[in-house]
């Protein structure tokens, strides 16, 4: 299928960098746009049908009943009321539509009589200098899909992860577009399972960079360790990551492994490249959690090996004033009859045994390491 061949070129072009790219993310709604409704567009055989004016879903849906096609409504942070409608002129399932307006919802894909429900929690690199106990590394959205015969509506919650470069992208391939809804979904699973892979590189560096910093020498050339609590901090915003990505797996597996009379058999196969991409992402996600475990193991170890280097250098001073200590403390009891009281040379002779004896300890001690 040769309009299929490019579907990977389309949906997944040239990763940028999210470190030096945060223009990647729509961190408000249009402007021109008050409604929840962001884009609404009629799609017959793969090309946006032209109107005279701003469809309404209700039009689009009835140009669509009427004339073929899919139409395709894309909202972001709708409200009970703004959704309703939709929801009404769609046959959206009751449960569907409450998880899609409430959000905080598990990645999952749950099937109705007529429309798939699918959820998607899309992952933001946050930019930071330098990462601190307070810093946020990732930041999450949520996607929520419903895939129809004839229609396909996007409910997007949080402020990054627009979907408005997706759908000019897939404008310009109407072969694409032409395979109906079931495209639109793997373009959006793509798309999000690629910014999986970019979030991963990123917090890979920041990963390195503790590693580096924790096994870093020190005094001594030993490792200076760093603070613990930006170990927890990474770990838990890795947490997070984990959260999004692990549950999603058996939905993008069921995609592409089970018949379903909604998805385009030409188009189904494709989500085995998605499942295969996410289990490799979510694999490095593990790896994260174990090595950060690992890392700061290693720094909790340093923290005591440190501590017990520095009670030996106070024990070894404490040993080495313990000296003159005792040797002061015995001739400071004035007693009348006490050896050496009258001698001439009593004090220069003391002195130098004590300083003689203290130098000995030093010596001792700092051969053995302790100093």
């Amino acid at each position: 299928m040769s309009m299929i061949r490019d579907l990977r070129a389309v949906v997944r072009p040239s990763r940028p960098s999210l470190r030096k790219d945060t223009g990647a993310y729509d961190t408000t709604r249009d402007p021109a746009t008050p409604s929840a409704v962001v884009d609404c567009a009629v799609y017959r055989d793969g090309v946006r049908i032209e109107t005279p004016g701003r469809l309404t879903p209700h039009e689009a849906m009835r140009l669509v009943r009427r004339d073929g096609g899919f139409v395709w409504i894309g909202l972001h942070e709708p409200t009970d009321a703004e959704f309703a409608g939709i929801a009404s002129d769609f046959g959206l399932h009751p449960l569907a539509v409450e998880d899609a307006v409430q959000a905080h919802q598990r990645p999952k894909l749950e099937r109705y009589d007529d429309s798939l429900f699918t959820v998607f929690k899309t992952i933001h690199y946050v930019e930071h200098d330098r990462l601190t106990a307070n810093s946020e590394v990732v930041e999450t959205g949520e996607v929520m899909c419903f895939t129809g015969r004839d229609f396909f509506i996007t409910v997007r919650h949080g402020g990054q992860g627009s979907l408005r470069e997706l759908r000019r992208r897939l404008q310009d391939e109407p072969e694409l577009l032409a395979k109906g809804p079931s495209a639109v979904l793997h373009a959006i699973a793509d798309h999000v399972v690629d910014g999986y892979i970019a979030v991963a590189d990123a917090v890979q560096d920041d990963i390195d960079d503790v590693e580096t910093e924790v096994f870093s020498p020190g005094r001594k050339g030993t490792p200076r360790g760093t603070d613990a609590s930006r170990i927890y901090q990474l770990k838990r915003e890795v947490l997070e990551f984990k959260r999004a990505v692990a549950p999603l797996l058996r939905p993008m597996q069921l995609l592409s492994e089970r018949p379903m009379r909604l998805i385009d058999p030409d188009i189904q196969k494709y989500f085995r490249d998605v499942a295969d991409h996410l289990a490799r992402v979510q694999e490095q996600v593990l790896g994260f959690d174990e090595l950060l475990n690992s890392i700061l193991q290693a720094n909790l170890a340093q923290a005591s090996v440190a501590q017990n280097e520095d009670m030996r250098k106070i024990t070894a001073w404490a040993a080495i004033i313990a000296v003159p200590t005792m040797v002061c403390g015995v001739y400071g009891m004035n007693f009348t009859y006490m050896p050496e009281l009258h001698w001439r040379y009593s004090y220069p002779v003391i002195m130098g045994i004590t300083v003689v004896i203290c130098l000995g300890i030093h010596r001792t001690l700092k051969r053995n390491g302790w100093l």
